[in-house]
């Protein structure tokens, strides 16, 4: 018998129920996200609120490794290993969230090139943020939409994993797993490039 078969199921298989709570989680995750971007807290908590922007950056650069390590474990069939780290991955991503919406909550929206910080881009300020203004925007323009499309897909394949139908925990992650990689990447680039004008 294989170390894959020996996993046994964490959790009861109920795809219905389990369709129903991941369309909900990500609904509302992705409605929060969506209009607490356009709201802002005016309040002083003490200490810079960017801190948050600096953690999200942090958390994605460990969900990076861990995804690799991830997979890294499957390839050499350690399978416990694998699992361990990916729900490591899970319980970080949730803490970003979290992390995500206090920064937009008490920062509000950061401009690239905005140096003066009136929250305006003027022709001189384009000019000076030049051709990387441009990069940065095609990076923004991939990370956003796909991260929020790969929310159910993680959620599905955890799901899969955790009731123990690995062929089809192995298929989803296929498409989950690069997006996901690609999402916690392209989130520490976007810090890298827009920190410069907090």
């Amino acid at each position: 018998m294989s170390a894959e078969n020996m996993l046994q199921p964490q959790i009861a298989k109920n795809d219905k129920l389990a369709r129903l709570l991941i369309g909900v989680v990500s609904f509302v995750i992705f409605t929060a996200i969506v209009l607490l971007s356009k709201i802002k807290i005016e309040a002083n908590l003490g200490f810079d609120v960017h801190i948050f922007a600096l953690i999200n950056a942090l958390i994605n650069s460990f969900v990076s490794i861990l995804l690799i390590a991830g997979l890294i474990a499957v390839k050499r069939r350690n399978y416990i290993l694998h699992k361990k780290i990916m729900l490591g991955a899970i319980i970080l991503s949730v803490l970003f969230l979290v992390s995500y919406i206090c920064h937009h909550l008490f920062a509000g929206e950061t401009r690239f090139g905005d140096l003066n910080h009136d929250g305006l881009v003027s022709d001189a300020e384009k000019s000076a943020a030049g051709s990387l203004r441009i990069f940065y925007y095609i990076i923004l323009g991939t990370h956003i939409p796909l991260a929020g499309i790969i929310l159910p897909f993680i959620l599905f394949t955890a799901y899969r994993g955790l009731i123990a139908e690995f062929p089809a925990h192995k298929k989803i992650a296929h498409t989950t797993w690069p997006v996901w990689l690609y999402v916690s990447i392209t989130g520490v680039l976007v810090y890298l490039l827009i920190s410069p004008y907090y």
